[in-house]
């Protein structure tokens, strides 16, 4: 039996800087960046106090005020791009068996900034030993269980089949969707709302990153904090977002007449079984996953035309992922354009593999590669074509997108258009 070929008929993006994927696409196509000083709280008293935040108001994205209540933040950002997703796809859920329509949702840290918050209340900003829940939001326990984000999104779009969360730290947003397809090629479901949320801005995520020395002190300069691959970097700048697909096979999309973003063509992921933080230098890992997952994809490195990297401004990882693309691609690594989109819209940890899955599909969408915002002075160990500063125009079929998580996940996913693959 031949697999069933799936493909993005829908996206819908809130990101730093442009909510929507039009104004997503726009601040990348632009080389801005949307990293600031943290305003959701006082952070005078972390190391790091800069990162990409989102002018968000729920009313205006249309939540009710019940949804408001219920929902934390991140879990609103995921019913708000589902629902724009399917808007975005012209795809009528209603003629569907709702049996048949399946829900993929990644996060890494769940409802963080919520259940940060809520201790501040119930503990009376932490002078209680004893916290009092009479102070507590009603639905505290939806906070705790990150399943309720993919019950919200099934609720919001009336999805009653396959329904499952995906939590492998960074990787997240990249194997949430890798499900989903593999749901769909299956035979399992017909059509997924997949993707992934987080929002983790909040004072206790900010002293986990310090602790270990991860997030950049750069606070004097916001803007240009985030500097993947350049040689003056020192962390990563933590931001939050979300990024939701539909996914379809096909020839129901082809019969439907839908728009096509691109086929999920290969995806893959590997573990490192290494150490919780730390990196192989010669990028084994991630190497394997993408040589599988252009395997899946039936296609040579050569025919790749962008690498949507993960490039988080550390140096180990440019370093380890470097060294996984020319181990993996050979000698066209130096030929293939690279970028980091971290640079501009920051590390929204599990909601970055689906920011960068869309960004991915719209630099097919536009044939533009969008640049590595902040990369002055490439650090030598990283000799590729990181497209510094400037978005490059250029014919874009075929895409990598890699991500790396703390914990040794690695993994990959390759975007084509059907009719280049099918060629």
């Amino acid at each position: 039996m031949t697999a069933r070929r799936v493909v993005i008929t829908g996206i819908e993006v809130l990101a730093p800087g442009g909510t929507g994927a039009e104004g997503f696409w726009n601040l990348l196509a632009e080389g801005r960046t949307a990293t600031r000083g943290i305003t959701f709280f006082d952070p005078t008293p972390f190391r790091s106090r800069v990162a990409a935040e989102i002018d968000f108001d729920p009313r205006e994205h249309g939540l009710s005020a019940q949804e408001i209540r219920r929902m934390d933040r991140a879990a609103q950002f995921a019913v708000v791009a589902a629902r724009g997703a399917v808007a975005d796809s012209g795809i009528d859920l209603d003629t569907y068996d709702p049996y048949r329509v399946g829900v993929t949702i990644g996060s890494a840290v769940g409802a963080t900034m919520g259940l940060d918050e809520e201790y501040n209340v119930v503990s009376d900003g932490g002078r209680l030993d004893l916290v009092d829940h009479r102070y507590a939001v009603p639905h505290l326990y939806n906070y705790l269980v990150p399943s309720s984000f993919a019950s919200e999104v099934a609720w919001a779009v009336g999805a009653q089949g396959p329904s499952a969360v995906v939590s492998t730290g960074c990787t997240s947003g990249i194997d949430s969707v890798g499900h989903a397809v593999e749901l769909i090629r299956e035979g399992s479901a017909d059509i997924m709302i997949t993707g992934s949320s987080d929002a983790p801005i909040s004072p206790i995520t900010m002293a986990c990153f310090d602790a270990i020395k991860a997030t950049t002190p750069r606070h004097d300069d916001p803007e240009h904090a985030s500097r993947p691959f350049d040689g003056t970097r020192n962390g990563f700048v933590l931001g939050e977002g979300s990024a939701v697909f539909v996914l379809e096979e096909l020839e129901n999309a082809k019969k439907r007449g839908a728009h096509i973003y691109a086929e999920i063509a290969g995806y893959a992921t590997r573990s490192n079984a290494y150490h919780m933080t730390g990196l192989r230098p010669d990028g084994a890992e991630m190497a394997e996953a993408i040589r599988v997952a252009l395997d899946e994809a039936r296609m040579n490195p050569t025919e790749l035309d962008y690498i949507n990297a993960h490039g988080s401004g550390t140096k180990q990882n440019d370093r380890h992922e470097t060294a996984a693309f020319k181990r993996s691609l050979g000698d066209h690594a130096y030929r293939t354009p690279v970028s980091s989109i971290k640079s501009m819209i920051g590390h929204s940890l599990g909601a970055i593999g689906s920011i960068e899955i869309a960004a991915s599909a719209l630099a097919m969408e536009n044939n533009v590669v969008p640049p590595t915002a902040n990369l002055h002075t490439p650090d030598p160990e990283c000799d590729l074509d990181y497209v510094p500063l400037v978005a490059r125009e250029q014919l874009t079929d075929a895409v990598l997108t890699v991500g790396s998580g703390f914990g040794g996940f690695q993994s990959a996913m390759v975007l084509a258009r059907p009719e280049r693959r099918a060629a």
